[in-house]
């Protein structure tokens, strides 16, 4: 144990990275926020690519656990792995449940389809609750908000069950995987990206989070294997390059790509799907290369990165919630984007939920995560 730590604290640490995550994450916050007026139609969702967080966060954990992890494992077992992922991921997923679970009855919104928030039982609130503990998807029978979500209660931790699925897949098979096998498994699942993009009604890669059908479940492992696989494959083939002013320029790139406007419309989705594919697998790796080889310089700049992405994980996991009853808000009002109020109220939910994932992360995650370390090591 001690010795695998040693080798973890030997090993410059990604500090732009760190920040990226929490630029995606605040990103992701302010989609879901102004998700709200689109009224269903791709075309007008404010901040429309902000979804493509998702696959930059299965790209930018592919790329960071080939770097901690691949030459680890001379000294670490499987189950040293598993425990430590747990450990990093759990304890959050705990709370996004519960935060869930507490927002629930604020939610109530008839002209979304949640007229049957009311009239859930507590016990089958509290039942979802637990399974959502679990990160295991809940069947239809306990779909109680009525959007066919795998949780309910907390609609983002769909990715983390998708992001547990690829941290067993790298510990049984794509650690011991030759850079050649790498190649090719990432041209495949780029080819059933591309695929799914090109034929695609709305020309884009959005899905993976319900439970709708088999369809959406294909559709969450084609979100995360591309991403994932490349990487991974980045972190093995690709040699960094020092770029200054890594942080702003990446950043920028970030918030360009995730605030494109939509292509195409509704007469040409093919140009959407282009812009996704190419964003997806050029641009994303572009952008963790550049913030790889990066360096941070200053105390202000190294806290700021550190800051974001401290609170990158809570805010994407906690949001949710907030925003489910910022909706209800919105559309039992029946307010517009155009309304100041609708901004003002947006942007105190974004604030609100950078502030709670501060204090989760202040006098929770961390905390219990270090406690949770001393046990295990303790029992060694």
């Amino acid at each position: 144990m001690n010795n695998t730590v040693n080798i973890s604290q030997s090993k410059p640490h990604y500090e732009i990275l760190d920040g990226l995550r929490g630029v995606a994450a605040i990103m992701v916050v302010f989609f879901h926020v102004f998700e709200t007026f689109s009224n269903g139609d791709h075309t007008k969702q404010f901040i429309n690519h902000g979804y493509l967080a998702v696959d930059f966060f299965f790209m930018l954990s592919g790329y960071v656990i080939s770097y901690a992890y691949d030459n680890r494992w001379s000294q670490m077992t499987m189950k040293d792995f598993f425990i430590r992922r747990l450990v990093r991921l759990q304890p959050m997923i705990i709370i996004g449940s519960l935060v869930g679970a507490a927002l629930f009855y604020f939610q109530q919104s008839e002209g979304l389809g949640w007229g049957g928030i009311a009239t859930t039982p507590v016990w089958k609130l509290l039942l979802v609750m637990v399974i959502g503990m679990t990160v295991i998807p809940v069947g239809k029978g306990l779909d109680i908000r009525g959007w066919n979500e795998m949780h309910p209660l907390n609609g983002p931790s769909w990715s983390l069950f998708f992001e547990y699925i690829a941290n067993i897949a790298y510990a049984v098979f794509l650690r011991k995987a030759s850079k050649i096998v790498l190649g090719i498994l990432v041209f495949i699942t780029a080819g059933f990206t591309i695929h799914y993009a090109f034929t695609n009604p709305h020309g884009d890669i959005i899905g993976g989070w319900s439970i709708d059908d088999a369809t959406q479940l294909k559709i969450g492992f084609i979100r995360l294997s591309f991403p994932f696989l490349m990487g991974i494959f980045l972190a093995r083939v690709v040699k960094l390059k020092y770029t200054k002013n890594a942080f702003l320029i990446t950043s920028i790139l970030l918030i360009i790509l995730f605030a494109f406007p939509r292509l195409g419309g509704i007469t040409a989705p093919w140009k959407n799907a282009f812009y996704e594919c190419f964003t997806l697998m050029i641009m994303f790796p572009i952008v963790i290369l550049l913030g790889a080889g990066g360096k941070v310089i200053g105390e202000t700049a190294n806290r700021f990165c550190k800051f974001l992405g401290d609170i990158s994980y809570p805010i994407y996991i906690t949001h949710f919630p907030l925003v489910y009853v910022y909706t209800a808000w919105v559309v039992n009002g029946k307010h517009t984007l155009a309304e100041p109020q609708s901004w003002i109220v947006g942007f105190i939910t974004v604030i609100i939920s950078i502030m709670m994932a501060y204090v989760f992360m202040k006098f929770y995650d961390i905390p219990v995560r270090k406690w949770l370390g001393k046990i295990i090591s303790s029992k060694r």
